[in-house]
Order: structure tokens, then sequence, then C-alpha cells
């Protein structure tokens, strides 16, 4: 009893700490993921604590299961919208980018360190994948928000490189375990095949899930823990059948996370706790494995491959990936620096130390290493390089709290929504009556200091207050625009991204320059629309944030119709 309860003190302090140590590392821009590895290690072997612990088996093991939380919680909060933005970039880089790094990373470390092919492409193909995590909670932290297509396209290919990544490894090790004669087509064979298992049981394990939310009967509380029972299982049987149980989870959390489910907002509040949880615990027992001292005898190949990786490896992969995309060469800069290392690495590295492949501790060691140098090295500089190359866009107004109401049955999905009032809201010191929000919408009435206050008291909205509104999802922007804070002081404000005026994304250039100095204009250019102009240039989806000079103007992209087109430009003189 006393080892049961000195155990059970040990992981609860081990989690309180990991907790604390994070709130002081995300004051200070660190990736948090740096921060669990650190205590796992001082709770390891050679730390403070001294903690003995030698079972890679276990580690895989836990590692694994997060991982599919993780990739479950990815999969359900990215929307549609990304999709229609960034999907096929994104693809692009997961795949074509994933095998270009594994392969120029492998080529560096033939050439440098004279190892043998599979031996290289082996630490190639751990290495390849990227972690998203780790680079969003930095944007979290610092309350930064970049261009939706950058943004979109990294969460995308971050959630879809790990499965190629998982692949590849896997197929290596086998070949390398099993003394196999290597071959690419054999490889790019079983690539396909998990590829397409995964890609197949993902989408029917989130139709069933789907069908069964609708016709099961239980307390909200449960669909938490039914959805990640439901993906550990679905993730279990993809695995069996030889595709890839990685890829089924994370389409599986997608098409949950886009059905519109009565339960999704009890399953995304849960899910995010299991998914933090997953993350702590899969760093610690990863930062308690490794033996600080064994680093050090590998660190001239460790440090050479996370050189290779993040200099020549992934700039070379992105830019590669993106040509037939069109992307500005600031984004292909920003992309190409945050091919952020994370813990997919690691855990891939424990597959070549369970499956008897010779130097077995070699790729462990690296990989950690590796994951090190680039937390520390690209996760402290990518918010101030995401800000010097231009990529910050203004924080959207949107409710501090949504509920849906779909299981009332409306034709059109309504929710309540929360707001909170601030001095900064427009709607502060204003009666609901004195608004003017071009949708329609229902006042509930507010909360104030606790005490709800209903609309027939007919409350003028002060600081501090909440203020309930119940509306269709369609109008939540409109309605945000007016009483949304806007959360904390935002690093960049509205005016001084877009400019203090806008126009119509209808109106002609030469409707436009007739009171804005754009300069000469070809009868071609006359006629174009501003939304024309700007599908011209840039040859792919616009978003907001895309900016084009002409004349001693700068045009910026404000508002997008719900079918992508420009409603509003930003104007800006220059000089």
């Amino acid at each position: 009893m006393i080892e049961i309860t000195g155990l059970m003190l040990l992981m609860g302090s081990l989690l309180l700490v990991s907790i604390l140590a994070a709130v002081v590392s995300n004051r200070l821009g660190a990736p948090l993921l740096l921060t669990f590895l650190v205590v796992g290690m001082l709770a390891g072997e050679e730390g403070v604590l001294g903690i003995e612990f030698d079972n890679p088996a276990l580690a895989f093991f836990i590692g694994s299961l997060a991982l599919v939380i993780i990739l479950f919680d990815g999969g359900m909060r990215t929307h549609k919208e990304r999709f229609r933005v960034a999907l096929w970039p994104a693809i692009s880089l997961a795949t074509v980018g994933v095998a270009l790094t594994c392969a120029i990373t492998a080529a560096g470390v033939v050439w440098l360190f004279d190892l043998p092919w599979p031996t290289a492409l082996l630490i190639g193909a751990i290495l390849s994948s990227t972690d998203a995590a780790a680079v969003f909670g930095i944007f979290q932290s610092q309350n930064l928000r970049i261009k939706q297509r950058v943004a979109s396209t990294l969460e995308i290919e971050s959630g879809t490189n790990d499965p190629m990544a998982i692949i590849l490894t896997m197929t290596l090790t086998t070949m390398i375990a099993t003394a196999a004669e290597f071959s690419w087509l054999a490889m790019s064979f079983d690539v396909v095949k998990q590829l397409v298992i995964g890609f197949g049981a993902g989408w029917l394990g989130g139709r069933t899930f789907i069908w069964m939310s609708r016709k099961i009967s239980v307390q909200f509380t449960f669909f938490p823990l039914f959805a990640a029972a439901s993906a550990v299982v679905v993730f279990a049987i993809t695995s069996g059948l030889q595709g890839s149980g990685y890829l089924a989870v994370y389409l599986m959390g997608y098409q949950i996370g886009n059905s519109r489910l009565p339960q999704l907002v009890h399953i995304l509040q849960v899910q995010d706790g299991l998914a933090w949880l997953s993350q702590i615990m899969m760093f610690l027992i990863l930062g308690m494995l490794v033996t600080p001292s064994h680093l050090i005898e590998y660190w001239p190949l460790s440090l050479s491959v996370a050189a290779l990786m993040i200099f020549i490896a992934r700039p070379i992969a992105v830019v590669i990936s993106l040509l037939p995309f069109v992307f500005p060469w600031r984004e292909q800069v920003f992309m190409s620096w945050v091919g952020l290392r994370g813990a997919v690495p690691i855990i891939l590295a424990l597959y070549p130390w369970l499956s008897g492949v010779p130097d077995q501790e070699l790729f462990f060691d690296i990989a950690f290493m590796v994951v090190m140098v680039s937390l520390i090295v690209q996760g402290w500089s990518l918010a101030p390089l995401a800000r010097w190359l231009g990529l910050e866009v203004p924080a959207v107004a949107e409710p501090d709290q949504r509920m849906p109401l779909d299981r009332i049955g409306s034709k059109d999905p309504l929710e309540v929504l929360a707001y909170s009032v601030s001095e900064r809201s427009p709607a502060c010191d204003h009666y609901w009556s004195d608004l003017t929000i071009h949708a329609p919408a229902e006042f509930v009435g507010l909360v104030r200091q606790g005490e709800w206050i209903q609309s027939v008291d007919q409350p003028r909205f002060e600081e501090g207050d909440t203020v309930i509104v119940m509306a269709k999802v369609q109008h939540i922007d409109e309605i945000s625009k007016v009483l949304a804070a806007g959360g904390k002081p935002r690093e960049i404000q509205t005016s001084e991204f877009f400019g203090d005026f806008s126009l119509r994304g209808s109106l002609s250039l030469a409707e436009v320059a007739s009171f804005y100095p754009l300069g000469e204009l070809s009868d071609d250019l006359a006629a174009l629309t501003l939304n024309d102009y700007f599908d011209r240039k840039f040859h792919r989806r616009v978003v907001v944030g895309d900016d084009l000079k002409i004349g001693q103007v700068q045009l910026t992209v404000r508002e997008l119709n719900e079918h992508g087109e420009i409603s509003q430009v930003g104007v800006k003189l220059l000089g």
C-alpha cells in the first residue's frame, strides 16, 4: 500500500510541476513541449530524483495511445474552411515534403558520416514530421494570429504528415530488422496501401460514430468517453488491417468536428483536457527514458542532422512541394522555418529499438537531440519571424462562448452566444436598442456580478458584463463585430493593418482610381473589379490579409463572403 501511495504521489507531483512550469515557460514564449521534456529529464536516472526508467515498450505504448488522442483532437478542430483554403498544398507538404525531407537528410548523413543508406533513410524518416501543437501553442501564448492560408497549411500538414512519417519509419525498420533487400517499389506500394486503408477506415469510422451519436440516447457526459474509446478502437482495427491508424483517427476526428452534433461541445471540452494530459504524460515518460550522458556520444551526428533538416532539407522540401501553388516568398520562408519537431520523432525512434535493429539506441538519442535543438532554436524565434515577415493579421471578432441548439430541430443551425464586455467593446455603455446589427439576433439578457438581468429590464451594457444572444450560425461574424471585445490587447490593430477605409470588392479599379491615386491603368485593368484583380495576381484562393500595391495605394483583403469572394478591401495610402 505504501508503494502504491508513493507512486501516486510521484505521478501527481510530476504532473503538477509540469503544469506550473508550463505557466512560467508560456510567459517566456518557450515551447511547452520543451518544458515537459526538461521536467522528465530532471526526474530521470541522471536528474534530481534519479528515477531509473528503462522500459521502451511501455513508453512506446503510452506514446502511441497519446498520439491517437492528440491526432483525434486535432482532426476535430480542423474546420472545413481550412481544407478549402489549403488542402492540396498541405497534402503536397505531407507527402512529397516528407519524402524529400527524408531523402535529403539521408543523403547528407551518408555524405558526411558514410553511414549505410538504409540507416540514413531511417534517421530521415523518423525526423521527417512536424508538430503543430508546439507551433500554435507558441502563437497562442503570444496572442499571435497569422494569415489563414499559412496557418491552415501548417495545421493540415502536421495532422497528415505524421502518418506518412510513421509509414516510412515502420517500413524501413522492418526491412532493416529482417535484412530484406531494400526496394523502392515495395516501400512505395506499402505506403500507398497504408494510406488507402487509413483513409477508408477513417471515413467509415467517422460516419459510423456520427450515426450512432444521433441514435443513442444517453447523458451528454458519456459522449466524450465514447468518442475517445471509438478513436482507439478505429486506430487498433486499422493498424490490424495494416493501414495507417493515425491517419484514420485524424480523418475520423475531422468528420466528427464538422458534423454539428449537439454533443460536440461536450466532446471538445473533455477532449481538450485529454489531449493536454496525453502530451504532458508522453513527454514526461520520454524525458525520463533518455540518458543525458548518452546524448553526448552522438552529438556531432545529432547536431549535423539538426542543421541539415533546419537549414537545407526542410526549405528545399517546402519550395519544391509548393511550386504548383504559387505561394509568396515570405510565406514559403516562414513555412520552411516552421519545421518544428515534437513528440512523433521520439516515439518513432522507439520502433527500431523495439524491433531489434542494430545500434538501436542511436536512433532514439539522435531523435531526442534533434527535437531539443528544434524546440530551442526554432521555437523561440517563430513569433518574431512571423511579425518580421508581415504574416500577422488582426484577431477576428468572435464570441467568448458558443452553445449549439441543434436538438431543437431548427432548419437553420442556431446557437446561444456569450460576449464579455470590456472598455474596448463597441457595445460598452450602450443599450441593446442603440446597437446597429445588420443580422437577426435575439438579446436574451446579460450576467452582471453573477446575477442574470433579463432583456425586458433594458439594461445598459457595462464593463464586466456578459451579454447573451441567440442567433443563426451564419450571422455570428456580423454580430461579433458589434459585441466582441477582441480578447487581450492586440499586438496589431485593425486600422493599422487594413487602413482606416474599406471598399467593396465589387468596385472596379476605374471606380477606385477616381478617388485614390492608383496611377495609370490600362483599359484591361480598369475594367477589373477588386476581387478579380486579386484573383489574377494570386492565381489561387485569396485569404484575409493578402495585400497588393498599386500606384500610391496598398489594398488589403479585409473580408470574404461565404463563397470565398472578396467583400471588403482595406485601403491605405503610401508615402
